[in-house]
Order: structure tokens, then sequence, then C-alpha cells
């Protein structure tokens, strides 16, 4: 059997009773499993983690899709994260018996069923992009929301799916296929969004940093603190441990302590392995050694 990731992520965090509706789309239904769903205040954002049958999690994110072009006004959204979507982002991730082929076939599928039924406009990204200037996400969501009202007029930036124009209240939704990442945040004990963002341009790609590495900083105000917020696109070339040993040191530049840190969704259990070697200093230590990693099998 065929088995996806997906992994849809909506610009609501903060009204729970909205986001219990959004994702009752996505619970208890046939041929895949909802994994986990993740509101977040500060980014004003839930991520959702869908594990099955890509042709049944197809139907049903179609259908999230439209209940949150029904809730969700981003006139009124404010929040930490980047967003140019009510529904900003769904990525399909091969994971058993499916190809990285089939999975820009299922996205470019699901982005066409939901601008033919809700008139969103839809940019493909990563694998499911040709045009290698379109594929990073970050690019194509530069200007969020408000910045794409005029941004998608530009011939250069017409969306693949839809009319140059954003939906007026749901904006546009980035649909792709891509490998797994791990998202991790890192808490530093201080409120200086600055020394978050200069962490953050010490470790990613862009600016110089770990090639597999896409970092920015937020404000997480309810607890007073920043986090350098990142994206690890490929665990076993930058390990986890080695990009927080590195905001550990470079935190230490400015008299910031690190505090504790967080991952996002789902997360490689050989990703977890390689840190518990790294700490404990275990020798000859690997997956077999895990005892789920036989009961799996």
């Amino acid at each position: 059997m065929a088995i996806v990731q997906c992994v849809p992520n909506f610009s609501e965090g903060r009204d729970l009773d909205k986001v219990e509706q959004i994702v009752a789309c996505l619970k208890n239904k046939e041929g895949f499993k909802l994994i986990s769903y993740e509101p977040d205040p500060s980014y004003n954002r839930t991520v959702v983690t869908l594990l099955g049958d890509p042709e049944r999690i197809i139907d049903r994110v179609v259908e999230m899709v439209g209940k949150t072009t029904e809730l969700i006004d981003l006139n009124y959204h404010e929040g930490e994260h980047p967003r140019m979507g009510a529904t900003d982002v769904i990525p399909f991730i091969p994971i058993k018996d499916i190809t990285m082929g089939e999975c820009v076939e299922f996205a470019k599928r699901c982005g066409q069923l939901i601008n033919e039924k809700y008139n969103i406009p839809i940019f493909l990204y990563e694998e499911a992009q040709d045009r290698e200037y379109r594929k990073d996400l970050a690019s194509i969501r530069k200007g969020q929301f408000e910045g794409m009202k005029e941004k998608i007029k530009q011939p250069e930036w017409a969306p693949d799916y839809g009319k140059p124009e954003i939906h007026p209240t749901a904006g546009a939704t980035a649909v792709g296929a891509r490998y797994p990442l791990i998202a991790f945040n890192i808490n530093l004990d201080t409120n200086n969004v600055e020394i978050a963002n200069n962490i953050a341009k010490a470790i990613r790609f862009s600016s110089g940093g770990f090639r597999y590495i896409k970092a920015g900083p937020a404000e997480i105000k309810e607890k007073g603190i920043v986090q350098v917020t990142m994206n690890i696109t490929n665990y076993k070339k930058t390990p986890i441990y080695r990009v927080f040993e590195t905001v550990k040191m470079e935190a230490k530049r400015y008299g910031v302590n690190v505090t504790g840190s967080e991952i996002i969704g789902l997360v490689p259990m050989e990703a977890l392995v390689e840190s518990l070697e790294y700490y404990l200093g275990l020798e000859g230590f690997h997956m077999e050694k895990v005892l789920e990693t036989h009961l799996l099998e």
C-alpha cells in the first residue's frame, strides 16, 4: 500500500473553536490517519500531519481547504509566521511504496482541485515545480498575503493554477512535493528579536550557514522569549545536534542562553538516534539497537 505524509498548514492558531472545526474534516476518516495537529498562538498557525493513502488524503484536504476559506479572513490575520493563504501550504512527502514522481502528480491534482472548487490561486513548489526560481517556498511567499495582491500580477509570479489574482480573504496556497524535513525551533532567554535574527543568519544556507537549513527569528510574546525557527531539509547531512550546538555557541556571543527546543510535526527516528549517539558519546550505536525498530518490522 502506498503511504504518503501530508502536512497542511493553515493560518489559525488562536481561536481553538475554529481550529477544531477545520480539523474535524480530517478526523476518523478511512484510508489515512490524523497523526497530530498543533496550533501555535504566537505563529497564529496550525500544523497538521496526515499519514496514509494519498487518494483519500487529497479528498479530505480539499474539503479542509473549503472550511479554512469559510472561517479564516487573512485581512484580519496577524502572527509571527509568514503566510500568504488561509491554507498556506500543503506538501506531499513519499513514505512507503511511492515515488517522488507520484507525489508530484498528487500535488498537482490537489492544487488543481482546490483552484477549481474555491478559486484560490495555487503555486507549486519544491519537486512539483519545474522552474528553478519558483521551487523555494520562501521565495514564493515573500511579500506574504498583503504583498501577493500585486506580486501575483507579475508574469513571472503568475500562479500555476488559477487567475493572477488572490482570493480576497483566503489569499493563495502553495502545494508541493518534498522529502521529509524536520521543523525545529530553539528557544532563547531573551525578547530581543534582532539576536534571534542574527543567529538565524549564521546558520541558514542563504546567508552562508549550513547547506540544508532554512531559518529565521520568531517572537513568542506570551513567554517573553524569542526563537530561532528553522526547517532542516536533510537531517542526514545536517544533523539536529550540530545545528543545536551551533546556536548555543552563537547565542553566547550575545550573552544569551538556549533554554529549550521543540519539534513541530513528525521526526524520523534516525535523526533522534544520531543526536542520542552524539550527546551520550555512544560507540557503535545504530538503529538496530533501538527496540521499537524491531517491533515495527
